[in-house]
Parts: C-alpha cells; structure tokens; sequence
C-alpha cells in the first residue's frame, strides 16, 4: 500500500498537487480539511463543534481529527493508499496515524514537504480566496493559520526525518515541474 503525507502550509499546492497524484497513483485522497468542511456544511454534530475552531483558524483536537481520519480510511478497504493532506499536525497525530495504520497492516511510505515561503503563500492564498469564499482564507485568519503551520506544525517533520521517510520538494514554480518533481520522490518509494 502506498500511503503518503503531503506536507506544506497553507497555499503550498497540496491540494492541487494532491487530485493528479491520486490520477496517477489511483489512490484515495484524505484531506482534514475537506473533511471538516464537509461536517460544516452538512451541519452535523462534528461540524458544529469545529465550526468556530476553523472559522478561528484554530486547530481541530486530536481525539476529533483523528477519530474523523480513521473513520475516512476505513470506508475504503480497497485503497491501493492513500494521500493524506493536512494531517498529522502535530507530533502525537503522527504517533496516532502510524499506530493506526499499523494496525491494519500498513505504514506511512514517505512524507513530502512542500517547500513555498511566507510570500509566495500570501499572495496564493489573497488569490484562492477571491473565488473559494473559504472562511479560513480571510487575511487574519490566514496570518494566524501560517503562524501556526511555521510554530507548530513543522515540528512534525524532524519525526519523520529520524525515520528516512521525509523528502523536500520545491513548491515554488509551474504546478506541472512541481507535479513531475513529488512524481520523481513518490516513484523511489514504490517497491
């Protein structure tokens, strides 16, 4: 199975990076926040409860994104993998997803970080929230959101460096050179 963290902040590309290699890869794509939207907009309990903490730009707890993450994966037995977008946050959720997908028999193959700096992510995200109308694209939000991702969630990746599994990948450039360069670290995965 061919699982894959796409690793990046905010306005990185994962999303646009992450539908033409589920094309190529035929794998499922697992993004958190997809998965909170869709809780928002159809107005379930889970949405409810995140509703304020996105709107914030906060961060969604553990217990709640990884029960929502798990829930996700199971409903696709079948998967040739999966690439998982936004997710693990923090240390202890990537703890939590290697646990998990050990249970069922797997592993994380490799995790790609998309290098994009502070500026260039501005500008995407300024550009992304004049036609998405994405609450979390709001200029505020979106400061905190970075701040956030370049505090906190970047710390994830030394965890995966000490298990060989971390690669770097410009993400400054044509969305197809960056395209071809993930394609380049995923294809030394493949066993």
């Amino acid at each position: 199975m061919l699982n894959l963290v796409l690793f990046g902040p905010p306005g990185a590309g994962k999303g646009t990076q992450s539908e033409k290699l589920i094309a190529k890869y035929q794998l499922v794509h697992v993004s958190t926040g997809d998965l909170f939207r869709a809780h928002v907009k159809g107005e379930t309990e889970l949405g409810k409860k995140v509703s304020q903490l996105l709107a914030d730009g906060e961060l969604v707890p553990d217990a709640i994104t990884i029960a929502m993450l798990e829930e996700e994966v199971d409903k696709n037995p079948d998967a040739k993998g999966f690439v998982f977008d936004g997710f693990p946050r923090t240390v202890p959720q990537a703890v939590e997803l290697d646990l998990f997908l050990e249970r069922k028999g797997s592993k994380i193959a490799g995790v790609i970080a998309l290098d994009v700096d502070q500026d260039e992510l501005t500008k995407r995200i300024a550009e992304r929230h004049k036609t998405s109308g994405r609450p979390d694209d709001d200029a505020e939000k979106l400061k905190k959101r970075i701040s956030e991702y370049f505090d906190k969630t970047i710390h994830v990746l030394p965890y995966y460096e000490e298990q060989g599994k971390l690669n770097k990948v410009n993400g400054i450039g044509e969305i197809e050179t960056v395209y071809n360069d993930l394609c380049a670290v995923i294809d030394q995965y493949k066993v």
